[in-house]
């Protein structure tokens, strides 16, 4: 671990990056980025956040460009290519620190959930991903019957294609940077179904994931509509079990889906809200 001394050094390398992948933000991203660099600063290690500004037409870019560098710097890149998973995947590839991880701009996810992703990166894991799912997770939604609805087939989808992960698609999700960089080369998913894909590719490649409960509230402004979105989303997982987990899960490959047990810091338990597992956040 690094010393606080050494986290606060003028130029010390990232120990820790954060893509926070953003379209059209403007109004979301102050609150957010501060949120996010008061959290960085207060792990003391080198920590830097990356904002990929997914073709927005407002003040998304000018807002992180002039965002203050100290003590946690933040920097901007553009990617053309529209689609949430397009921004995160250009994001991590374009990281170079040890750990690496991405959240969503409404900080949905409570950013506690970082010391126990960063301490089981630290044991040995390969990714942390939050699960709104797990009992001890405290959660707060309000989604209505037709979002239930698609997000109860949306798992029943996502299960055969990773396996038993109870929540692929919480906006948060710590990784070993090298794998992460890894993984990012191979993703084709540009929608919102890509965390599908990218925790099937790191299961395909043997990695140990592990969830973690977490603190997680609702928060409007979501970009997902179940009438505009809801066809193309289920095409995307199509394409991703043909690509990834058909062929991840067959014969000689089986014993990749094993992830090893160990212990993990709880979250007050409160009874967990099966409509949380919405498929979009």
């Amino acid at each position: 671990m690094v010393s606080p001394q050494a986290a606060g050094a003028p130029g010390a390398p990232a120990l820790l990056e954060v893509v926070l992948p953003a379209y059209n933000e403007e109004e979301r991203l102050p609150a957010g980025l501060a949120a996010l660099c008061a959290k960085l600063a207060s792990l003391h290690i080198p920590a830097s956040v990356l904002v990929v500004d997914n073709g927005s037409t407002d003040a998304t870019s000018r807002i992180a460009e002039e965002w203050p560098s100290s003590p946690v710097p933040v920097r901007v890149i553009r990617c053309e290519r529209r689609g949430k998973g397009a921004a995160v995947r250009a994001g991590l590839l374009a990281t170079t620190a040890p750990f690496v991880g991405f959240c969503d701009v409404d900080m949905a996810t409570d950013l506690s959930a970082l010391d126990p992703a960063m301490a089981l990166l630290g044991m040995g894991y390969a990714a942390v991903i939050g699960s709104r799912a797990d009992p001890r997770s405290v959660v707060e939604a309000r989604h209505s019957l037709l979002r239930r609805l698609g997000a109860a087939t949306f798992r029943g989808l996502a299960r055969m294609i990773v396996g038993e992960i109870g929540d692929t698609q919480c906006g948060f999700k710590l990784f070993r940077g090298a794998e992460a960089r890894q993984v990012a080369r191979q993703l084709r998913c540009d929608g919102f179904a890509f965390d599908v894909e990218l925790i099937a590719r790191f299961r395909a490649r043997g990695l140990a994931l592990r969830e973690i409960p977490v603190t997680w509230r609702d928060v409007s402004g979501s970009t997902f509509s179940c009438y505009r979105h809801s066809l193309g989303v289920f095409a995307q997982m199509g394409r991703i079990w043909l690509d990834v987990g058909f062929s991840g899960r067959g014969g000689r490959n089986a014993h990749l889906w094993s992830v090893p047990t160990l212990p993990v810091p709880a979250v007050p338990a409160r009874p967990y809200q099966d409509s949380a597992s919405s498929f979009v956040a």
